[in-house]
């Protein structure tokens, strides 16, 4: 492959946050261990080979700790709060009895293959959704997501790109604890070395995540200008009345006993008038954008294959009940359309180009 394409480059951050999602909306419709495990294995592919060297392209691996110990915790308290006699019972345990006010709520009891199988599809799904929103953030670099964000937006922007880079700053200020530790040597185990590990990488990621506020707020970042009164009301109007249309399209949407006039239409036209408010609130915000990220065919696919996930993943949740949850007491197994949902969410790994920061890697020539 040659041309302008083939050079590497940065995708458009709002690319990947798109496949994420749709990886996540998929997640989110099934239970099927095996298919959350294909939607895990799509996102970290993708991230392997996508990643750039930034710190932030480091983050992955707290994220899959998180996801580990999500899983775990949740079958934990299955085993903890859901005890219950119908099933194979694998451990019987002593039930601690509840005054009457906790009714409904049962600690320890007999635990069951079914229960724990039940806790661990639900941690699965979890997990899976946590991966999802860990590739993106691994993947998109969030300094150029804050300049994508609409005029509008980018107050409630600024706040969310400090808030994501929480987990980058941890992985990066974990990174040089350790090696400066390793070179000052000392305790490497126990009690000691924890607290002498912890301490610095939270005081480092405080003081990092603070000096990206500030340098944010230097440079003028959610800054907005001057607007009359009248246009305060218009914008608030509009954004109000777009908020009470799409409540309503919503709940028409999802009740099927309410009239269907009001789904669609009112949904339109909520999303409709909800533009024209970030239209006219975006008049206020004066910035300007020094080399602005392109939309190119990488990023157009990205985004198409999110969509397709998530589109093929609510098909299968709403025509193979059995495949997207299956039943505790069968063996799940996966139809060909849920395989090719699972297996499509990694073509980006190989469709997109390389980052322009991609961490270096040993090549052998011959």
């Amino acid at each position: 492959m040659t041309g302008p394409a083939a050079l590497p480059r940065d995708l458009h951050p709002l690319a990947w946050w798109s496949w994420a999602i749709g990886l996540a909306t998929a997640a989110s419709l099934t239970t099927n261990p095996l298919l959350l495990l294909l939607y895990m294995g799509s996102a970290t592919v993708v991230v392997m080979a996508r990643r750039s060297g930034h710190p932030f392209g480091r983050s992955f691996r707290l994220y899959v700790y998180l996801a580990a110990f999500t899983v775990v915790l949740r079958v934990v308290f299955r085993i903890v709060f859901g005890g219950q006699e119908v099933g194979h019972v694998l451990l019987d345990l002593p039930e601690i009895p509840l005054p009457d006010w906790a009714a409904g709520i049962r600690l320890l009891g007999p635990v069951t293959s079914e229960a724990l199988l039940a806790g661990l599809y639900d941690g699965l799904r979890l997990a899976a959704i946590i991966l999802c929103v860990g590739a993106a953030n691994s993947l998109a670099n969030p300094k150029r997501l804050l300049a994508s964000v609409p005029p509008a937006l980018y107050e409630i922007g600024t706040a969310l790109v400090v808030a994501v880079t929480i987990f980058p700053q941890l992985a990066e200020s974990a990174r040089r604890v350790r090696a400066a530790q390793a070179l000052r040597g000392g305790a490497t185990t126990g009690v000691a070395r924890l607290r002498r590990f912890l301490v610095p990488v939270l005081e480092d990621a405080l003081e990092r995540s603070l000096a990206l506020a500030a340098g944010m707020d230097t440079r003028g970042y959610g800054r907005s200008g001057g607007a009359t009164l009248r246009e305060r009301w218009v914008t608030g109007s509009l954004l109000l009345l777009a908020l009470t249309g799409i409540c309503v399209g919503t709940y028409a949407w999802l009740d099927p006993t309410a009239p269907q006039v009001l789904a669609l239409p009112m949904l339109g036209v909520g999303v409709s008038v909800a533009v024209l408010g970030l239209v006219s609130a975006g008049r206020r915000v004066q910035r300007t954008r020094y080399r602005p990220d392109a939309w190119r065919g990488a990023e157009l696919f990205t985004v198409g294959v999110g969509v397709a996930v998530a589109v093929l993943g609510w098909y299968v949740a709403h025509t193979q009940l059995v495949v997207a949850y299956p039943g505790v007491d069968v063996v799940p197994f996966l139809s060909p359309l849920a395989l090719a949902c699972g297996v499509l969410g990694t073509l980006p790994a190989i469709a997109t180009p390389v980052p322009a920061s991609a961490p270096v890697r040993q090549e052998v020539t011959a």
